[in-house]
């Protein structure tokens, strides 16, 4: 009888590894995002014009998984790279790491996600001396998990000074990304640039009422620039937020933070209508997404002729740069860069 036992016990315990195995994510939402946010893991690319770049990532690779993944590049805004960590920490982005969203990966059923962190302890906000390192970070991470990694399905999005960055990583390597989302970037391209990614799929978000980077001067004329160029303007989407809000329809504390409506996939709590947010494709149609065909679904769809060639030093990002600014709107956009650079002062010391 006790070797029976023994015999039903390994029995179980081998089923039990085949259903649930080593490094499979089996965190639900529900189970809320901070114990997400642990599924990402330190890692730090080699240096390249005189730094590294470090990063959180989150890896959907099961025990003996030959599956290939696709890839997203997270770029964080001012002062949530301060610290090591702190670009998941202070981002919902972990979302995308839940069973939920993971399964919207299509066809794979999961994607990688690399949280890059800009050198803010010297004083850098993903400035262009920091473009040549990710690239370096990205090719580095791809040749260390190559034989899971789809490289015609490499995505790069990332807000406010991360949106910045995704445009210039967009255009500086145009060969690499598949499709990208700037979310309320805090840089106009020039039309030199913009040639640059006129066959990429681009999804821009932004507030009407955005306090630091402003959508009438900055972020729609760039959108209607770079849609008059587009040779894929029906692939292209702008989402417009009149008020920011959390996926459970409660303020954000500026309207600023449109990103928090790419880090639930753009839908509500209730897997509805995100709260005031309207999307229009490049051909000015209206696009009404039905559940649970959102951010994730949209950047499924879109895959690159990308053959794994590592970077040449800053890409196209040589070009000229004249048009980098952040539009700033009255006082309380002043007064949220004036509170940013006295953090910033304080972290220096």
């Amino acid at each position: 009888m006790k070797n029976l036992k023994k015999i039903i016990a390994i029995l179980l315990a081998i089923s039990l590894v085949a259903v649930f195995p080593a490094g499979a994510s089996a965190l639900s939402i529900d189970d809320g995002i901070e114990p997400i946010k642990e599924q990402f893991v330190f890692g730090e690319g080699p240096v390249a014009g005189g730094y590294s770049i470090d990063y959180r990532y989150f890896s959907p690779v099961k025990e003996k998984d030959t599956t290939k993944y696709p890839l997203v590049i997270w770029l964080h805004g001012m002062g949530d790279g301060a610290e090591e960590g702190r670009q998941v920490a202070k981002s919902n982005i972990a979302y995308w790491a839940s069973d939920e969203f993971q399964a919207r990966f299509e066809p794979a059923g999961g994607a990688f996600i690399l949280a890059a962190r800009s050198r803010e302890e010297n004083g850098m906000f993903w400035d262009n001396a920091l473009i040549e390192p990710l690239r370096a970070a990205i090719d580095d991470f791809i040749e260390k998990n190559k034989a899971n990694i789809d490289l015609s399905r490499i995505y790069v999005g990332g807000y406010s000074m991360g949106g910045k960055m995704t445009y210039k990583m967009a255009t500086a390597y145009p060969e690499l990304f598949a499709a990208a989302f700037p979310i309320c970037p805090a840089w106009a391209p020039s039309d030199e640039m913009l040639e640059k990614i006129k066959d990429m799929p681009i999804w821009l978000t932004s507030s009407r009422r955005d306090p630091l980077v402003n959508y009438y001067l900055g972020v729609s004329p760039t959108w209607d620039r770079l849609v008059e160029i587009s040779n894929v303007p029906e692939e292209c989407r702008f989402s417009t937020l009149t008020k920011v809000c959390y996926e459970d329809g409660s303020a954000t504390s500026s309207s600023h933070h449109a990103w928090f409506a790419i880090n639930h996939d753009m839908f509500s709590a209730e897997n509805s209508d995100y709260p005031y947010m309207t999307t229009v494709n490049g051909l000015g149609e209206n696009v009404k997404l039905e559940f649970p065909n959102g951010m994730i679904s949209w950047l499924s769809s879109h895959t690159s002729d990308y053959d794994g060639a590592k970077g040449e030093g800053s890409g196209n990002a040589s070009l000229d740069d004249s048009t980098s600014m952040i539009y700033v709107d009255g006082f309380f956009g002043i007064f949220e860069l004036l509170y940013n650079a006295v953090l910033k002062l304080l972290r220096i010391k």
